[in-house]
């Protein structure tokens, strides 16, 4: 036997076995965390979000994600209703540096990246629940970042009353009083 083929993996294809089940964990959501009626207690496991601002992953995502599955698996285990989600913080700089690095529109990069991500944390098979998936370089997403901004943009804090007021009061108060 020469040195090649002592290097080849015996047992069980994992090619094969990963194919049959990706399909099945799709369309099960075994991951997928219950409603909040459900009475088990509530557990929140949170990873950062990667920068979908390369073309894959690279080892440290991994790396930090493998202890955050591993506790939402465990606490699953104990009957615990574990909320485990996993988001792409991809709106901004790092994106559109990558996309004008690779003459690609923002749009267009972001998403292929963030589709290839997806690929690869499914393949190594982490347990997110992808129906809570995160996507900050969607409308839908974004356009409550640009609210919250604009509600406090348009606020000050008046210490008298303790709270937020809009800033049309105290331009108000500053034309009448000076």
């Amino acid at each position: 036997m020469n040195e090649k083929q002592n290097m080849e993996p015996t047992g069980p294809d994992v090619f094969a076995i990963q194919e049959k089940w990706l399909p099945v964990w799709d369309e099960l959501k075994p991951f997928a965390s219950g409603n909040k009626d459900d009475n088990r207690p509530k557990k929140y496991v949170l990873d950062m979000f990667p920068y979908p601002s390369g073309d894959g992953l690279h080892v440290g995502h991994p790396e930090g994600y493998t202890a955050t599955d591993i506790i939402g698996r465990y606490k699953r285990m104990t009957g615990h209703n574990v909320l485990h989600p996993m988001g792409y913080d991809a709106f901004g700089l790092p994106a559109e540096q990558y996309a004008i690095e690779h003459g690609v529109h923002p749009t267009k990069s972001t998403h292929e990246n963030i589709d290839n991500f997806r690929k690869q944390l499914d393949n190594i098979g982490f347990s997110y629940d992808w129906e809570r998936e995160v996507r900050t370089c969607d409308a839908s997403y974004y356009k409550w970042t640009q609210w919250i901004f604009l509600q406090l943009f348009n606020s000050y804090f008046d210490r008298a009353a303790k709270k937020a007021t809009p800033i049309t009061a105290l331009i108000a108060a500053f034309e009448k009083e000076g």
